[in-house]
């Protein structure tokens, strides 16, 4: 390839990836989770807790963003999320040690990408 050509392709629309907003990666990692959450529970225990401990980091570093002084959301919102993080470390290991159901941290999490896509809509 010459130089114009070269050029020409680096400006092209297809070839260039959208911008992603914070709210846009926030939403892409929920439902990558949630969907390794969702078929894990029909292929097995390793599988199960694999997703499960994806799903814990997750919530893992939106705990650790809310509880920063910096964080810019609201105080309920952030404490909000910060209990949810609680919830979902708790009831992950009540998945892996009593039998519960996942379902519940699925449903959290889709509710969360639907705030997420709203917010994303609203901006």
């Amino acid at each position: 390839m010459n130089a114009v050509t070269l050029a020409k392709t680096a400006y092209n629309t297809s070839s260039r990836a959208p911008l992603r907003t914070s709210r846009g990666t926030e939403y892409d990692a929920f439902a990558k989770v949630t969907h390794q959450l969702g078929r894990a529970r029909t292929t097995g225990f390793a599988d199960l807790a694999a997703a499960l401990h994806e799903n814990r980091r997750l919530w893992t570093l939106l705990a650790a963003d809310v509880a920063d002084d910096g964080n810019g959301l609201p105080n309920e919102l952030r404490a909000r999320i910060f209990f949810l993080a609680e919830f979902t470390a708790d009831h992950s290991r009540k998945i892996l040690s009593e039998g519960e159901d996942v379902s519940v941290l699925v449903d959290i999490n889709t509710a969360i990408m639907r705030g997420l896509r709203q917010s994303e809509g609203a901006s």
